[in-house]
């Protein structure tokens, strides 16, 4: 991939064109159908009832348009699970939430996250750069929202930055295998809860 397609993660406001987000829209249903090793343009134009032209115009590979699609899908987790979360319930509470929260947008496009979790890898160095700025900030919205007066009052949080890479990258992966066996991601809620609960709990 070439180096415009890192430059995308970095400018969120270009998704805003309307052909741009058709044809991450069109990338997405690919996705859903068949993958994104053997999606091609063709796919995601004919999705995105738009031409090639108009592809490469707002994007120099398919793969850029798979970074700008993995980006936005990602801040709108995000935006998910921080809007979520009642920063005054009590904390297990809080916790209850921001996991019900991931494991409904997971549950909303199952294609996408395992895309995200096991097809992303495989680009490469930009695959990296993004992955990894897309679990830091993740990570930073773990710790944020396990900062707060309730937490430390209850002795519950912070979570720690080494607890909060083991906790997502947990998560991820048992949401991952669960969408590869054709299961329910829904039915990891009670797991899910139960494992970062218990790595919060306040320790005596």
């Amino acid at each position: 991939m070439t180096a415009t397609a890192a430059d995308t993660t970095e400018l969120p406001d270009e998704a805003a064109t309307p052909f741009r987000q058709r044809l991450i829209d069109g990338l997405a249903v690919s996705i859903r159908e068949r993958g994104y090793r053997e999606t091609t343009i063709a796919d995601v134009v004919r999705h995105a009832r738009t031409s090639r032209r108009t592809f490469y115009a707002e994007f120099a590979s398919k793969d850029e348009c798979y970074v700008a699609l993995l980006y936005t899908t990602n801040e709108k987790m995000r935006r998910r699970i921080e809007a979520a979360v009642d920063a005054k319930a009590p904390w297990q509470r809080q916790v209850s939430q921001a996991v019900e929260a991931y494991i409904g947008a997971v549950a909303s496009d199952p294609a996408i996250m395992l895309s995200w979790i096991r097809e992303l890898p495989a680009l490469g160095t930009v695959a990296r750069t993004v992955q990894r700025e897309a679990i830091d900030a993740m990570t930073e919205l773990l710790l944020r929202l396990s900062d707060t007066e309730e937490f430390r009052r209850s002795g519950a949080g912070p979570l720690s930055r080494p607890l909060a890479l083991l906790l997502l990258g947990g998560i991820r992966e048992l949401t991952a295998t669960t969408v590869e066996d054709g299961g329910d991601v829904r039915d990891l809620t009670e797991v899910a809860t139960q494992a970062a609960t218990a790595l919060l709990a306040p320790r005596n």
